[in-house]
């Protein structure tokens, strides 16, 4: 890192720039292209929460978080996550600290909003991102999602002293298989 890495907005005179990002080759598998977060992003407003990952005005990184999701999709609202939903760090970018900020921006936001833990889901297996989110601290919860493994890391007592995540933002929408939402 050069500078304090900061999140901002995908706007229209970022959008390109968004885009072009890239992971390594080898990881393309892993994640979906930041094109394909920001075309759901549009489908799900008000659960969706894309950013460009910035080191200074540099463009480093994409991540796209969720909140108020009803996980089961049954409508009860037993079960209202937040997390991680997609995270592609430039490949030129990798392993400078990025991600771990980007997690733990994510992370910051659902504390802001009262949540006391956070999710994410990610491929199995020795290419996949499971040592990067182990020693952030997230264990998985022994579910799966779209074949991947859940984590789940918790940030502890939300500001109003209650555990959970609150209301749903969006009932039935649910972040699965490549941390996708599905109606």
């Amino acid at each position: 890192m050069t500078s304090t890495p900061k999140l901002a907005e995908i706007t229209p005179g970022t959008f390109e720039t968004a885009i072009a990002l890239r992971v390594r080759p080898d990881q393309e598998h892993l994640v979906a292209p930041v094109v394909k977060s920001l075309a759901e992003a549009y489908v799900h407003p008000g659960v969706a929460w894309p950013r460009l990952v910035l080191d200074g005005d540099r463009p480093v990184g994409f991540l796209m978080a969720f909140f108020g999701v009803d996980w089961r999709g049954d409508g009860s609202g037993t079960d209202i996550r937040s997390g991680l939903w997609r995270l592609n760090i430039a490949a030129e970018e990798q392993g400078r600290g990025y991600g771990r900020f980007a997690v733990e921006s994510v992370a910051a936001e659902i504390r802001r909003r009262g949540g006391t833990r956070m999710y994410v889901t990610w491929h199995p297996g020795e290419d996949g991102p499971e040592r990067f989110y182990l020693r952030l601290g997230f264990r998985p919860t022994g579910e799966t999602s779209g074949g991947q493994t859940v984590g789940e890391l918790t940030l502890g007592q939300g500001p109003d002293g209650r555990t959970g995540q609150g209301a749903p933002a969006h009932p039935g929408v649910r972040p699965e298989g490549e941390h996708r939402p599905v109606p």
